[in-house]
């Protein structure tokens, strides 16, 4: 196994880590899946014109661009995640809690 230095993660942490957001990649999609999203037949129209595509050109583009913002959510999740793995107070909130914040870190403050 590679050795990362990150001081504040294992290795085997971040491999595992790497791993697990590696292991969720999409490299397909099925007509349910597919489905899953409201697509405006209306754009796909303009894009296949505009583009100078077929509609089954145009729904593949689509397809792809589905894909695409599944991986992009799940680095997403890699970076939040990470500080799982700092330990030292941090805490990940859970989706939608406490904002836009991935990570936020809980100090104990003292009375001076």
């Amino acid at each position: 196994m590679k050795n990362y230095n990150l001081g504040f993660v294992t290795d085997e942490q971040i491999f595992s880590h790497v791993k697990e957001t590696v292991e969720k990649y999409r490299y397909h999609i099925n007509l349910a899946e597919f489905n899953k999203n409201l697509i405006d037949p209306i754009k796909l129209t303009f894009d296949a014109k505009v583009y100078k595509q077929t509609i089954q050109q145009t729904i593949e583009a689509e397809c792809i661009r589905q894909i695409d913002k599944t991986n992009t959510n799940h680095i997403g999740y890699f970076h939040q995640n990470i500080f799982k793995l700092a330990g030292n107070g941090w805490e990940v909130p859970k989706n939608g809690a406490d904002g836009d914040f991935d990570g936020k870190k809980f100090q104990a403050w003292k009375k001076v």
